[in-house]
């Protein structure tokens, strides 16, 4: 039996992942639960072909990108740090597939994630990371939105 229970609070740096953090620290302190902090770089959304003509090889790149968030991540959380233990990992692949494969590994209790509230159009195009980790999750999931955002019926 473990010691703690642990939150997963995936993060892609913006406000909406910010605030997610705020009630995952919350959670995690209140709840005596560790914290994880992932962010996912997304190799797909890099142009492979582009980076080559310019002389940029993809892998390092990439291992710019993880650095990177690596050092956004090690300013999130800190002021909660001496009461929640946190780990911070940064991870490339698909978003949603990183975070179901972090949550599962680590055995998640609880993943709170951002969402961004797109309208309908951009949400049939873009489709939601949020959304797929709720549906695909096989522990609870609280989604958060930033307030005033409005709920646009798809």
């Amino acid at each position: 039996m473990r010691d703690r229970q642990t939150i997963l609070a995936p993060t892609d740096f913006s406000d909406t992942s910010a605030l997610a953090l705020d009630y995952a620290t919350a959670l995690a302190e209140s709840f005596g639960a560790s914290l994880h902090l992932l962010h996912v770089v997304e190799p797909a959304v890099l142009n492979p072909a582009g980076l080559e003509l310019w002389g940029f090889p993809l892998a390092s790149l990439i291992d710019q990108l993880e650095l990177s968030a690596e050092t956004r991540m090690a300013a999130l959380g800190t002021e909660a740090e001496p009461r929640v233990p946190i780990t911070r990992i940064a991870r490339v692949g698909q978003p949603f597939v990183e975070i179901l494969r972090y949550a599962r590994d680590h055995a998640a209790d609880l993943i709170v994630i951002g969402t961004h509230g797109r309208g309908a159009v951009e949400h049939l195009l873009l489709g939601s990371v949020a959304e797929q980790v709720v549906r695909a999750s096989t522990c609870p999931v609280l989604t958060v939105r930033l307030p005033g955002h409005r709920f646009v019926m798809p």
